[in-house]
């Protein structure tokens, strides 16, 4: 069962990419709103504590600058202080006095501080409130404040004070600004939000573009047009990806190109013995010995197609990752080995020209597979007694196998198509199906050498198997 999401490679990109940069411009702008709380509230403390400390300052003296006379009245002192106090946006300065019962009040600040209504009630509790320091609610949003008292001249340090200062600050004010700017952070978010999205969509659609490519390449794929190949441009990953697809594409093309030579030419060839064979049977008389002569013929026919099928059920194994199996083996016991083998095949003049000294690492079975093939097909291409040289040589990193015999020969014209499936040469019987040197070339491959044909001095064909030590 498929699982994962239904949603198209680019609109996850860009999703995920929105939703990281929508959590960071919410992390931000939370951050930004505290810190500006947080300074706000340091400001206005600092604040409040410096009118506290001027005003107890100036009541110390309580000395009029003009004329130097000390004030008699605390409401004298109160006035005069607020007369010279300039205050910061959201602060009120409140004068308040208390006379038989009666208070009364005399506020300075910035009008939209001033036009706050603070009621008698409000002050009352501010006075009689034992702490200095302390915020209370008004029409005007919350109000942080400080108060000193004001005593008489003469008075005790420790008696009631009948006047005070009240120095406010209307947070609700003060924060409007903060909520100003944090609404202009927001839209401008917001923009560079839309923004990222859409470059988001435009990157990763080129980003995606090759996948696509290379999705539409794989939708345009049929079993009879497997040519098409994706371009590369880059060396980024996307591009390793496009290199990797036409590789596989070189793979398929080839298989599949592989396969149907191998069904046209085998259906070619095996159609032959078994139209022999029908024939045969079908004009079989009644004679004995002609009864004998067909099952001869018959069964040689069936020989042959049992060959071909051994060997095509062969070069289908080439393709398999363990065709061959690589470990250290002594040359020379391998070339001995394989002149062992090979005299026993016909009456020829077996030579042994060479042994190389020393050890590589190969698949002693199918090398002896293939020098076996070589020496068979130099049979067929010679008569009884003619010589057939075989032999090895070491040279630096390369080992060189090799059969040599005095036949025909191979045409030029035919070097570069005898090793191909069911390819014969011109002088080739119907002996044999064509896919001996086909097997030999695919033992070669799988080694990572090269076979090669030369002429033999004096006539012949020389075939060499030069494989990497």
């Amino acid at each position: 069962m498929t699982t994962g999401s239904r949603l198209p490679a680019r609109v996850r990109i860009m999703g995920w990419l929105v939703l990281l940069m929508l959590s960071v411009l919410t992390t931000v702008v939370l951050v930004v709103r505290e810190y500006q709380l947080q300074e706000i509230d340091d400001r206005v403390n600092r604040s409040l504590e410096q009118d506290a400390e001027e005003f107890r300052i100036f009541a110390a003296t309580g000395v009029n600058p003009v004329n130097g006379r000390v004030y008699d009245h605390r409401h004298e002192l109160l006035e005069a202080h607020l007369r010279g106090q300039y205050t910061d946006t959201a602060e009120v300065l409140i004068g308040v006095r208390v006379r038989d019962g009666v208070l009364t009040k005399q506020a300075q600040g910035q009008p939209s501080s001033t036009a706050v209504p603070i009621g008698n009630d409000l002050l009352w509790s501010i006075v009689r409130d034992t702490a200095v320091v302390g915020t209370s609610a008004t029409p005007g949003g919350t109000m942080r404040w400080v108060k000193v008292g004001v005593l008489a001249p003469g008075e005790p340090p420790d008696a009631q004070p009948s006047a005070w200062l009240v120095a406010g600050y209307f947070m609700d004010q003060i924060r409007a600004g903060v909520t100003s700017t944090l609404r202009t952070l927001i839209v401008v978010s917001a923009i560079g939000l839309v923004l990222t999205a859409g470059v988001a969509w435009l990157v990763a659609g080129w980003i995606l573009a090759p996948v696509r490519t290379v999705r539409a390449a794989a939708a345009d794929l049929t079993e009879h047009d497997l040519t098409k190949r994706i371009p590369v441009q880059g060396r980024d990953d996307i591009a390793a990806l496009a290199e990797q697809f036409n590789a596989m594409l070189d793979r398929l093309e080839h298989a599949f190109t592989t396969r149907q030579r191998f069904l046209d030419d085998a259906g070619h060839e095996l159609r032959t013995p078994i139209t022999i064979v029908r024939g045969h049977l079908e004009l079989m008389g009644d004679d004995p010995a002609e009864r004998a002569e067909v099952v001869r013929l018959c069964t040689d026919e069936l020989d042959r197609m049992a060959r071909m099928v051994d060997d095509l059920l062969l070069l289908a194994k080439t393709e398999q990752a363990d065709f061959v199996r690589f470990a250290p083996a002594s040359v020379p016991e391998l070339t001995s080995d394989i002149d062992a083998k090979v005299r026993a095949m016909a009456d020829r003049r077996w030579v042994l020209e060479s042994i190389g000294e020393g050890e590589a690492v190969l698949d002693e079975h199918r090398v002896t597979q293939a020098m076996v093939q070589l020496a068979q097909n130099a049979v067929q291409h010679t008569r009884p007694g003619d010589e057939i040289r075989i032999g090895s040589a070491m040279t630096g990193t390369r080992l060189d196998f090799w059969v040599a015999d005095t036949g025909h020969g191979v045409d030029e014209t035919e070097i570069d198509r005898i090793f191909d499936r069911f390819a014969r040469g011109a002088d080739s019987t119907r002996d044999g199906a064509g896919l001996g040197l086909a097997i030999v070339k695919a033992i070669v491959d799988a080694h990572h050498g090269t076979v090669t044909v030369r002429p033999t001095p004096g006539g012949g064909a020389t075939f060499r198997l030069e494989l990497p030590r």
